[in-house]
């Protein structure tokens, strides 16, 4: 190594390395220079800086931006009323149809007197009474008709046929006959005895006191007769 060499490091070791506070700013800067004014002479305030967007364009951001919201949230509001069951569903067709009618609009027709009411009430009267008329016969064509209920049979119950005693015979044409009834009792097992009479009717004057007749219920023919006689079982001795 020369000597030269030798000494400039010498000197670059002993000097020490001046640092500059940062507090403190260099004075001899100069004066300096105002932000507001422009090199050219501009405004600066005329022209919009690069950085920030138009003032017509933002506001058209944020309504996009909030547009798919207000749709998101409508959706939900949507399905929920498509969900929920309409109470006009279950009133009876007649309610449903006042309803519809109530919500039309009215149209007021021109001022009739009493005569133009009447006259107009007639025509509407009429007009439905031949509505009427179509949709019954279209009924009565579409109605088939059935074999219906067949007739019930009824069943004649068969007359009440008696067998007793003959103990008058004083009128004409009829008879007086004692029925003799022999029961046993139900709760004391006794044999009860009863008779009850009753008025026949004997067309031929055939029996007589005492003898045994045999007699069916009829018709009524008179104010006491409801019995009439068929034969006579045995003769009075």
């Amino acid at each position: 190594m020369s000597d030269d060499e030798q000494k400039k490091d010498e000197t670059t070791e002993q000097e020490p390395q001046e640092e500059t506070p940062q507090d403190e700013a260099p004075q001899d800067a100069g004066p300096v220079s105002d932000e507001s004014s422009s090199p050219t002479g501009e405004d600066p305030s005329s022209s919009p800086p690069a950085s920030e967007e138009p003032a017509d364009e933002a506001p058209a951001a944020e309504a996009a931006d909030e547009a798919p919201a207000e749709d998101a949230a409508s959706a939900p509001a949507a399905e929920e009323a498509a969900s929920e069951p309409n109470p006009e569903d279950d009133l009876p067709w007649k309610e449903r149809r006042r309803l519809a009618k109530s919500r039309r609009p009215h149209k007021a027709g021109p001022t009739l007197d009493e005569e133009g009411r009447k006259a107009e009430r007639a025509k509407a009267r009429e007009r439905k009474a031949t509505l009427r008329r179509k949709q019954r016969a279209a009924a009565r064509a579409a109605h088939a008709a059935g074999t219906g209920t067949p007739p019930a049979e009824k069943e004649s119950n068969a007359a009440k046929v008696r067998q007793g005693i003959v103990v008058s015979s004083k009128g004409d044409k009829s008879i007086t006959v004692r029925i003799d009834i022999a029961r046993r009792h139900r709760t004391y097992e006794k044999i009860v005895r009863s008779s009850t009479k009753l008025h026949a009717h004997d067309e031929r004057n055939e029996a007589g006191e005492g003898d045994v007749v045999r007699v069916i219920e009829t018709r009524p023919l008179s104010k006491t007769k409801r019995w009439r006689l068929v034969d006579v079982v045995e003769k009075a001795r």
